[in-house]
């Protein structure tokens, strides 16, 4: 049995145990997905910002570019945003007044689209999601040892450890970020001893060397997503591949939710307002250009097709394997 060749990865269907994280927001458009699926790893759709019609086309786009399983992501269930803080946060961010709220598409409707397109994968982060219904395999988020713990019993497939070093939103549901912020070689071993289905470690792995190391602390597979953010088909404009090497931050001013990003001039001054953003994601529409959403390993990102970057993953992980042998 070669690395390659585990549970999770026969049950997903993929040649490799590697999946391409979901990043909202245009970064991971059809053509990434599909070139990650086509080169053996489980390319994922970022739904939780698109409507029901865009996720269906972007379903549908991608089956249209590769035979292949591949997955869709989105946000379990969330409360309405409170409007307070509001007008306060307009003048920190030196508008007249607050931007009319971006509607929020209802996870409802867009869950029924993933259902009635047969998806094979289905993932989410933010908390537990209903899984009625559907019958491919669900992977959950966890950021901690009690949250894998809780989606192993809300019946998830396998369990996605995110941590410390990863990019984007926290998935932390059960208690506050400050108190959930755990490296991703502390996280993976304890959610893999502390739960029976599989693990995918996520944090920080950029290379064939974090692959195998995640593999040795006992998951079984791994999810990468800024190491796809300077490949060629992804959504990011030139200034966002620019930032790949700056230092990052995890920060509520830029969308309402913590979320690793670029420490930006707009961040630090947004910080340093001591202001509370307003409640997730408000703070999106009070924003010009969009967050520039990094993990701690940005600066390892390759300039390459994204197949590429697959097959070098892959070559990576097999050399480093042998040589510990």
């Amino acid at each position: 049995m070669t690395w390659r060749n585990t549970s999770l990865a026969r049950r997903l269907g993929t040649r490799l145990p590697i999946v391409q994280a979901p990043m909202a927001g245009g970064w991971t458009p059809p053509e990434l997905v599909a070139a990650v699926c086509e080169a053996g790893a489980l390319g994922f759709v970022a739904g939780a910002v698109s409507t029901p019609d865009q996720l269906r086309e972007l379903i549908r786009a991608v089956r249209s570019m590769t035979a292949q399983p591949f997955g869709v992501n989105l946000f379990a269930p969330l409360p309405p945003p409170s409007s307070s803080r509001v007008d306060s946060w307009a003048r920190v961010t030196g508008l007249d007044e607050a931007p009319a709220p971006r509607a929020t598409p209802r996870f409802d409707d867009q869950f029924a689209v993933v259902i009635e397109e047969r998806v094979p994968v289905f993932g989410f982060t933010f908390g537990l999601a209903p899984l009625e219904g559907y019958d491919g395999v669900t992977m959950g988020t966890a950021t901690t040892v009690a949250e894998a713990v809780a989606l192993q019993q809300a019946g998830v497939d396998a369990v996605v450890a995110q941590g410390y070093e990863a990019g984007g939103h926290r998935g932390t549901f059960l208690a506050p970020v400050e108190e959930s912020l755990v490296g991703t070689v502390t996280l993976v071993p304890q959610v893999v001893d502390a739960v029976s289905v599989p693990v995918v470690a996520s944090g920080g792995i950029m290379d064939g060397r974090g692959i195998a190391a995640a593999l040795a602390l006992g998951a079984e597979a791994v999810q990468l997503g800024t190491a796809f953010l300077a490949s060629d088909e992804a959504g990011t404009g030139e200034a966002y591949r620019r930032s790949l090497g700056a230092d990052t931050t995890i920060t509520r001013v830029l969308t309402g939710r913590p979320a690793r990003a670029v420490r930006t001039a707009v961040v630090q001054r947004l910080e340093a307002s001591g202001e509370e953003p307003p409640d997730y994601p408000l703070p999106r529409s009070f924003l010009s250009e969009p967050p520039m959403l990094v993990g701690q390993g940005g600066a390892m990102a390759r300039s390459l097709s994204a197949g590429q970057i697959v097959a070098d993953l892959e070559r990576e992980t097999t050399s480093v394997i042998e040589g510990l042998r």
